[in-house]
């Protein structure tokens, strides 16, 4: 058995404690982190995004039904009534299966979105940089997530993030974000509206964010877990 664990979130450990049980004292919480020379703000905007459309909501994530894609369709759905020119971008594979992708389609045809959201399967850091960086903001309400690495990546980018109020997500955004319920639609195209609508909330969420980023390290992260790695090594945990 081990004898020593790393959660990635405080959210995390407490489902190792209430599910598996572990003791608390076997267990460390070392947040994941962000490269900063990576995942900046950038003026450039990517090619085809420059050349089709001006303003898009940006999604980065596979399409398992634990990240909430249906709810997020129907809100942009319902946006797209007010904001005509509004696309959405979705950047990632559909996931292990791709019954994922095809569940995706069938989706956009009911909704009748199929034009509006765009597919950008695999792309490099250096250009997802670009892509949150061009957004309008991040929509990422996901059901569970044991980090989740988008919505710190975007706000390392200066983008504004719309997410959920479970799991892991309020420890990552803090007082950057909007937290919603995820079970709640009506609460995600409100707050995504307000993004969309009042630039003095996005500039102050484009700021909090980059603020927010900078608790986020891969150096802090590497540090933390050497610690973890000396102090198994010492004998410190045995027993």
């Amino acid at each position: 058995r081990a004898n020593q664990i790393i959660a990635v979130s405080e959210s995390t450990k407490s489902d190792l404690l209430n599910y598996l049980k572990i003791p608390e004292s076997k267990i460390s919480v070392i947040y994941n982190g962000v490269n900063h020379n990576v995942f900046k703000p950038y003026r450039v905007r990517p090619y085809h995004v420059r050349l089709h459309y001006r303003q898009y909501i940006l999604y980065v994530g596979s399409e398992r039904r634990r990240k909430n894609l249906g709810r997020l369709f129907e809100s942009f759905a319902a946006l797209r009534q007010e904001f005509p020119e509004l696309k959405l971008v979705k950047v990632g594979g559909p996931g292990r299966s791709e019954r994922f992708r095809r569940d995706t389609l069938k989706t956009l045809s009911r909704l009748g979105i199929t034009e509006d959201v765009i597919f950008v399967d695999h792309i490099s850091e250096k250009d997802l940089a670009y892509y949150y960086s061009s957004a309008t903001l991040l929509a990422y309400p996901s059901l569970y997530e044991g980090f989740g690495l988008p919505p710190l990546e975007a706000m390392a980018c200066g983008c504004p993030v719309v997410t959920s109020n479970t799991s892991s997500l309020p420890e990552v955004v803090g007082e950057a974000g909007i937290m919603v319920n995820p079970y709640d639609t009506r609460s995600l195209v409100q707050a995504m509206r307000q993004v969309l609508t009042d630039s003095e909330l996005r500039d102050s969420m484009v700021r909090k964010g980059l603020e927010q980023s900078k608790k986020f390290s891969w150096e802090s992260t590497a540090k933390l877990t050497l610690q973890v790695y000396n102090k198994v090594a010492g004998g410190e945990t045995k027993g």
